[in-house]
């Protein structure tokens, strides 16, 4: 099974149901982004990406993009598809009208976000670095620069990258030694070498932008003298068009595991590039600065904010495409006689209840962090347009306390699920043609590129929970006990096997949050010892939060409607099944976690760095 299906049900459910698309479409500037235009785009959305995209997967995994003389080739079939992409108008969904895009919320370009990674995870590589791009611009740029910029990225017409990795600066950019020296005009020279750039050379569009960061003349160290710079593959000419090729130069591509297809640079600044405007000007890349001087981290921040929350996608959606290869070989592979003895000949291997327990697993994880993404997009829609102001600074706080959830959590998840695609196969999830091993590979960059997971978890211990004393961890936490509090409420076997795991999870997210921020200032290692796991408690609980409140969305539903009501019936039994699944047999690994971080530091720190 090679084919992609986008799970635009799931989707149109998790609008309704968990973002409230009716309450979003009533704030100004979405008033045309109700649950109609919802379908019809995710539709279409779905076709492209099915017909399209989807087919190029296995294709640029086999035929990956390829490094000759100082030029990079895409796959057989990305340049078409591509221009299609833009065609279609999809780079410019959720930006702003007044530069060319559509102007739609973020929850419904994240379903279709989705949709692009499920169909092709390297070729929406691109489109994701370009929108952080455009975020960027829209954020800090010159009018001068987004006038000259974002109608062409918003457009697709070009693409953006974003340049911070260095050879001796990966996670720590207060190495950054990339320097920007000023000219006379307002311009500046930039000299460096910039390594894993994702999209850094291609042959797709016309033109790259890359935002890059640099330290201007005089700045002083560490992170504090890092500036923001647009430096452009071709420098535009007066009608706007790609003109002189600047001083930039892709040196390689890496050789990686997975994402074969996606181009992953090294990129070499101010090298005097022959036939560039070094022949004329001399060495150096020309750029322009971002902003101000010395605030580049910053506005690279939003880009990678916007990055790390499509990168949660990705990991939804490449796990999604995995459970689905799995069930269709599942469902074809004919293996063993059933051990309840219903037959004497061998049946489907998804008869097998060990199979069925693979498979539920891989469909709850999926749906879970689905539902919770859905739940920040929603958030930050809320926190961007809503007419009041307190609840669109409550709604910020809680997409900022989401997105490492989202990021870190759901790329986690993503290797579980693509581990078990592969399990689900047996040896032939070995064998690279049937694919399950190229989703498996592909989904082991997600935890590490824009912040690996301890990163994501250092942030979610320090900036969101030390902070400000666990209050915000604690309102999550308020928001759990209403639900439990529905739950309750509505009765049922489904609803109160929900409710108990949902209640012992959110009374470990309250015992840890107390334990950090007792321990936080005292027994700093301690703390961090235990980040990556209270990550992981805080993404399980909130995934299985979500689908909770989609349970009590189609019990509502078939309550208030009966049979022919807001949701099938089918739909809604499996979603009652999902949701009781994820709560008893994943929300039920929190207390694991909550006794590994309140008592096991000691442990994590106890050999010396000699002794490993």
């Amino acid at each position: 099974m090679s084919g992609y299906h986008a799970p635009v049900q799931d989707w149109l459910f998790d609008l309704q149901a968990l973002a409230g698309l009716d309450d979003i479409a009533a704030c100004p500037g979405f008033e045309d982004a109700g649950l109609e235009t919802a379908q019809a785009v995710l539709e279409e959305c779905a076709r492209f990406n099915q017909e399209v995209v989807a087919p190029l997967n296995g294709v640029g995994d086999r035929s990956p993009s390829r490094w000759q003389d100082g030029e990079v080739l895409t796959p057989p079939g990305f340049k078409q598809a591509y221009t299609q992409f833009t065609a279609g108008g999809w780079q410019g969904l959720q930006h702003p009208p007044a530069v060319g895009g559509q102007g739609l919320p973020k929850v419904i370009g994240a379903a279709c976000v989705e949709m692009l990674n499920g169909a092709n995870l390297s070729f929406a590589l691109c489109p994701l670095l370009t929108d952080g791009a455009i975020e960027a611009l829209l954020t800090a740029g010159s009018e001068a620069l987004q006038s000259t910029y974002l109608p062409r990225l918003i457009s697709g017409e070009w693409t953006g990258t974003m340049n911070l990795t260095e050879p001796q600066a990966g996670s720590d950019l207060a190495l950054v030694r990339a320097r920007a020296e000023p000219l006379n005009d307002g311009r500046y020279k930039v000299f460096g070498t910039k390594i894993f750039i994702t999209y850094g050379e291609h042959d797709m569009a016309a033109n790259i932008v890359h935002l890059v960061l640099a330290r201007a003349q005089g700045a002083p160290e560490g992170i504090k003298g890092i500036s923001l710079f647009v430096v452009p593959k071709f420098l535009p000419d007066a009608a706007g068009e790609p003109g002189r090729r600047n001083d930039v130069a892709c040196v390689s591509i890496e050789h990686k595991l997975g994402i074969k297809a996606s181009p992953t640079a090294v990129l070499q600044y101010g090298d005097g590039l022959a036939g560039s405007v070094a022949d004329g000007e001399g060495p150096g890349a020309i750029g322009w600065l971002v902003g101000e001087e010395n605030r580049g981290l910053e506005y690279m921040f939003i880009m990678m904010n916007a990055a790390r929350y499509a990168v949660g996608l990705q990991g939804i959606a490449v796990a999604d495409r995995a459970y689905q290869r799995a069930v269709a070989y599942a469902r074809e592979r004919v293996q063993s006689r059933p051990v309840d003895g219903s037959s004497r000949a061998p049946v489907a291997i998804i008869e097998h209840p060990d199979v069925k327990r693979m498979l539920m697993t891989m469909r709850a994880l999926v749906e879970g962090t689905r539902a919770m993404a859905c739940a920040a997009a929603a958030a930050h829609d809320r926190a961007h347009a809503h007419p009041d102001e307190t609840v669109r600074r409550q709604e910020q706080a809680f997409y900022e306390l989401l997105v490492p959830l989202v990021k870190g959590y759901s790329t986690e998840c993503s290797l579980e699920v693509t581990n078990l695609g592969v399990q689900v196969h047996g040896g032939m999830g070995y064998i690279e043609e049937t694919g399950a091993a190229q989703h498996y590979r592909d989904a082991k960059i997600l935890t590490i590129y824009e912040g690996t997971t301890a990163i994501q978890a250092n942030d979610l211990v320090g900036r969101k929970t030390l902070r400000d004393g666990g209050a915000a961890m604690h309102a999550l936490a308020e928001r759990v006990a209403a639900t439990e509090d529905a739950l309750r409420q509505q009765g049922g076997a489904d609803a109160l096997a929900v409710l108990a795991a949902l209640g012992e999870g959110r009374q470990s997210l309250r015992r840890v949050v107390d334990y950090l921020v007792e321990q936080g200032t005292a027994q700093p290692n301690a703390v961090y010892a235990g980040s990556v796991p209270y990550l992981m408690l805080a993404g399980n609980l909130v995934s299985g939060w979500q689908l909770a409140r989609a349970l009590l969305a189609v019990q509502d539903g078939a309550r208030e409607s009966g049979p022919d009501g807001r949701f099938d019936a089918d739909f809604a039994r499996r979603k009652r099944a999902t949701a009781r699944f994820y709560a008893e047999h994943i929300l039920s690994r929190i207390p694991a976690l909550e006794s590994a971080i309140v008592h096991g530091a000691d442990s994590v720190c106890a050999l010396s760095a000699e002794d490993f």
